[in-house]
């Protein structure tokens, strides 16, 4: 079970997870071991996230989440499997954890009139200056 949340965890068998080989510089022990993993979650078959918590990760632009609604996370960081593995499950947990939290809704606001005092005497002395350069009146 991944744990998730107080109250969600995610059963191990609707997490998909194979061994492949990793990519990049690590001499032998890339080219001859299934270090990396390639972990597979599949949001819309999943019975234990919220229906809103789905909608809010479908909505995001995340790479990792492809437009069928699965979750493809590689790991390749460490040398060995079983670190690798428990990597991706963590990435895992933590974008569900993104999904579960409801951002607030942004209230706009104008500036204060000490602001906008602030702004107005920038601009005066800023064409003061530029006054100051130009060719003098005779």
């Amino acid at each position: 079970m991944l744990k998730v949340a107080d109250d969600i965890e995610i059963p191990e068998d609707e997490i998909e997870i194979s061994a492949v080989r990793a990519q990049g510089a690590g001499g032998q022990n890339v080219n001859k071991v299934a270090s990396a993993i390639h972990l597979r979650f599949d949001l819309g078959a999943t019975t234990q996230l919220p229906e809103a918590a789905k909608a809010r990760l479908l909505a995001r632009s995340d790479r990792r989440i492809s437009a069928a609604g699965v979750v493809v996370i590689k790991a390749q960081r460490f040398r060995s499997q079983e670190k690798n593995r428990a990597d991706a499950l963590e990435r895992l947990a933590e974008l569900l954890r993104q999904g579960l939290t409801v951002q607030k809704k942004r209230i706009p606001t104008r500036p204060g009139e000490a602001a906008k005092q602030k702004r107005l005497d920038e601009k005066t002395r800023r064409g003061q200056v530029k006054a100051l350069r130009r060719r003098p009146d005779d």
